[in-house]
């Protein structure tokens, strides 16, 4: 299944753009992304679909939440995406 994987620098900072999300009308799920694809020990990420990406990122930039990176899971792979 495809989806888009939001990286955000830490837990509390990924339960701030869950909420952001979450007012927007975003669903999205919290998670330890896997360690190749971030350097940061302490980073964490929302799995969105990929329907929601624009709407996602709108709300983000809009609350001041901007991502770490996204990449997009398709096929078993993950490949970084420019916001």
């Amino acid at each position: 299944m495809e989806h888009y994987i939001i990286l955000a620098r830490s837990v509390t900072y990924a339960q701030r753009m869950q909420k952001s999300l979450g007012r927007a009308g975003v669903r999205c799920h919290i998670f330890r992304p896997p360690r190749d694809l971030t350097d940061v020990g302490c980073a964490y990420a929302l799995r969105v679909a990929v329907s929601d990406l624009p709407e996602a990122l709108t709300a983000l930039h809009r609350d001041g939440l901007d991502p770490v990176q996204i990449f997009l899971f398709q096929k078993g792979l993950y490949q970084e995406v420019e916001a």
